[in-house]
């Protein structure tokens, strides 16, 4: 359901105002503690050594660390809570944040965390760029000032509205006295890289093999981990299912087809918000996709419920032009939806001078033909055969060419294609929209013509006020669902199952910047109240 503006409203002030609200033992995991494994099933395996600077730059890459090392802040199933911090303020004058330390935190190696950690690591991370973190540019810290042990204030080059979600809710805090030494992070790797003060210590990991071996740490500030272990094993997709159903796996990303089956076998599901979408990546640089008029047509064109019906089995919804989901906080409703209109999409073609020959649209004598790019070993290949037959059926003629993910990152890295299918999740805060409209990447629309939607995006970023920011990013959503660099085609139903031992659950707004995984630390700590 569609929240109400004045809810949004209520929720977006929320973040923005001083905490000083202990962890609570309902925010984290339940279960018994004991001689216990928690074993999850991945289908990739390997993620990277789980050292904040060695893992992948993706979601699975950043969980796997986020079990190892603590950020000031974090989020449970409602929000964001305090961790290392215990309590933050804004100090608007200063343009500056205030964090409040909590006290009694160890390293993995028993050493005392305090605040000089914190400003060693805002002063690393400043020269080093974590994957998921940058302290430069809008995102950039000018100074960090150690008040005491326990207290440390941090100013903002600039007002930057999502800091605490972008960057004390995700920067992984270092120990000092084993990074100081460290001039390259990307070839620091071994026991210390990965000494945190997380709730569990990393036993054994396996490049060959994709497996981790976590341990539960005893002395973590929020009380003993519910489980001893979490074990990462790699497991197929096809065998996921069957693992949870013999008991070697205690939890696994699962197809939608299977969900009523485990679930009567006594599994828990839990199902994904709407934070990932897949869309078709338009070449704008080139003719005729530099044509918004042109863009407007193929979305018209394109019977996106239907996509989802066919495509995905229903379990999904179909992509809003805007981009950002439905169930969004900062979800506008009131954009232009291109709902399936041939018609329409055949009447803006015709206004470009476009016309039918032998069967096929032509402009002075030369056919309209495009290519379509696809991943072949993914839902996207069937994705991809569902659009060339729609944008045939209105009477383009589209050459479909299927390659594997590595080949397809290359093809769209370098810009080179007409049409792709890609996708991308962390739909939860306006932060991720600069570097998925404007900014170059494998996963940004990376349009700059229109100098306000580049302006409004800008802003956003800047804007404290939350209703403030509430409009102008659905202003934001306004002007790219008319310019449509990109059209969103869905949002999938994601699902896990997992046995019940421990409740795993989504998080508000993904962990950290915005990962939709439901493998929280939290569901594995049984938090102790303050």
């Amino acid at each position: 359901m569609v929240q109400s503006k004045a809810k949004r409203i209520l929720t977006l002030s929320v973040l923005v105002v001083a905490l000083a609200v202990p962890l609570l033992a309902s925010a984290c995991g339940g279960g018994s503690s004991g001689e216990t494994a928690y074993t999850v099933a991945d289908p990739t395996g390997d993620w990277g050594y789980p050292s904040p600077y060695s893992h992948y730059s993706r979601g699975p890459g950043y969980v796997r660390m986020s079990l190892l090392f603590d950020t000031l802040v974090w989020k449970d199933e409602s929000g964001l809570i305090p961790a290392l911090a215990e309590s933050w303020e804004y100090i608007e004058a200063d343009t500056a944040y205030l964090f409040h330390l909590r006290q009694g935190v160890t390293w993995h190696d028993g050493e005392d965390f305090t605040a000089y950690d914190v400003a060693f690591t805002v002063d690393y991370v400043k020269e080093h760029a974590l994957p998921f973190v940058t302290l430069i540019g809008p995102t950039g810290v000018s100074e960090v000032e150690v008040i005491d042990d326990y207290t440390v204030k941090l100013y903002l080059e600039q007002p930057y509205a999502p800091f605490v979600n972008d960057v004390a809710g995700t920067m992984a805090i270092l120990p000092q006295h084993m990074w100081e030494s460290v001039d390259d992070p990307l070839t620091f790797s071994g026991p210390q890289a990965v000494v945190g003060t997380g709730p569990f210590t990393l036993a054994d990991y396996s490049k060959e093999h994709g497996t981790y071996l976590y341990q539960a740490y005893d002395d973590y500030y929020l009380g003993r981990p519910v489980v001893d272990s979490i074990v990462f094993d790699k497991v197929s997709e096809q065998m996921a299912p069957s693992a949870l159903q013999q008991g070697s796996a205690s939890a696994a990303d699962i197809p939608p087809e299977i969900v009523d089956t485990l679930e009567a076998d006594g599994f828990t599901i839990v199902r994904s918000p709407y934070a990932w979408n897949a869309k078709l990546l338009i070449n704008h640089g080139k003719e005729p996709f530099s044509s918004r008029e042109f863009r407007q047509a193929l979305a018209y064109a394109i019977d996106r419920d239907e996509l989802v019906e066919i495509t995905q089995r229903g379990h999904g919804i179909a992509g809003s032009p805007g981009l950002l989901p439905p169930d969004s906080m900062w979800y506008n409703p009131d954009i232009e939806m291109y709902e399936y209109d041939p018609t329409a999409a055949q009447q803006l073609l015709a206004a470009l001078g476009y016309e039918i020959e032998n069967g096929s649209y032509a402009k002075d004598g030369a056919p309209l033909q495009v290519e379509l790019i696809s991943e072949s070993g993914s839902d996207f290949k069937e994705v991809g055969q569902f659009i060339q037959q729609e944008l045939e059926d209105l009477g383009l003629t589209v050459d479909l060419v299927t390659l594997e993910g590595a080949t397809l990152d290359a093809r769209v890295e370098a810009w080179d294609f007409d049409l792709a299918i890609y996708g991308h999740g962390g739909l939860y805060e306006p932060s991720i929209l600069p570097r998925v409209i404007t900014a170059a990447g494998f996963n940004s629309a990376r349009f700059t013509a229109n100098e306000t939607l580049n302006q409004l995006l800008e802003d956003q970023s800047h804007e404290m006020d939350p209703e403030e920011r509430l409009e102008t990013v659905q202003q934001v959503q306004a002007i790219y669902a008319e310019e449509l660099p990109a059209i969103t085609l869905y949002y999938p139903d994601w699902y896990w199952a997992h046995d019940g031992r421990v409740e795993l659950f989504y998080t508000e707004g993904g962990i950290a910047s915005g990962i939709p995984i439901p493998l929280n630390k939290l569901a594995f700590v049984a938090c102790e109240s303050d």
